[in-house]
């Protein structure tokens, strides 16, 4: 399927590996430049470069912290008009909301909530005025499925689920979508962290943890980050006008409800 966005610009935070790489590593066998941001300079070197020698793309590198102000600021300049924006974030460790100060929740809006929305804001009159826009927010099926131990995640994430909801009927008019993945376990280093915190934490080894997730998924295995970046492609493509203002799962049927 031709996707009908070559020549776009995009530009997508938390991209340097996992599922944010995945959906650079897409969009750019569909021929759009590309920006990607990341903290980490030699892994998002590493990964420009592995993009760019598969895909002939026009790869920009931004070293910044999208969660700063300053790192905001260098994003958009290096990508002041894009039409594609993925916002992509880690989460905050699993814990016990008994043990979270004020500080913590915070911390955990600064991360997942607010970096997307303030890119947003940037972006989408913009996207309105030239008549195509598509952002994609990585969220998490926890705004689905609460875990007690990832409450603030759940917080959070649906705080932004919740503001995306009024911007993407505002926006859809102008050809401007706003939607929001909720992925489930995949194999990525996020969740390797994860189940890592959940071994400290019970005392349970890591191997037994990582396979009994597996095992409990009806599709008995964890999400491939490439699954992801097909998604992404196509919710970013021409094809995909009328779909806004939604939370699409992406997690191997282990939600449980009809709706």
């Amino acid at each position: 399927m031709d996707l009908g966005i070559r020549g776009r610009r995009a530009l997508l935070s938390g991209a340097s590996k996992g599922m944010g790489k995945a959906c650079a590593l897409e969009i750019a066998r569909a021929g759009v430049d590309i920006t990607i941001v990341a903290r980490t300079e030699a892994t998002l070197i590493a990964a420009a470069d592995e993009i760019r020698n598969e895909t002939g793309a026009h790869i920009t590198t931004v070293v910044a912290d999208i969660t700063t102000d300053e790192g905001r600021k260098a994003a958009l300049s290096a990508c002041p008009e894009p039409d594609i924006l993925l916002n992509n974030a880690g989460g905050m460790p699993p814990g016990d909301f008994r043990d979270w100060a004020r500080e913590d929740w915070i911390k955990a809006i600064d991360l997942m909530m607010l970096p997307p929305i303030f890119m947003m804001q940037a972006t989408v009159d913009g996207m309105m005025e030239r008549g195509f826009g598509r952002v994609v927010n990585i969220a998490s099926r926890s705004v689905k499925i609460a875990h007690a131990e990832l409450g603030l995640s759940n917080g959070a994430r649906s705080g932004l689920v919740g503001f995306t909801a009024g911007l993407a009927r505002q926006t859809v008019g102008r050809n401007v979508t706003i939607n929001n993945l909720l992925p489930g376990i995949f194999d990525s280093d996020g969740q390797r962290e994860h189940v890592a915190k959940m071994s400290e934490t019970s005392g349970r080894s890591y191997d037994e943890i990582w396979s009994q997730r597996a095992g409990k998924n009806p599709a008995g295995r964890y999400g491939r980050p490439s699954e992801i970046g097909a998604y992404f492609a196509f919710l970013v493509s021409e094809h995909a006008g009328f779909v806004t203002g939604q939370n699409l799962l992406i997690d191997g049927g282990e939600y449980p409800g009809t709706y």
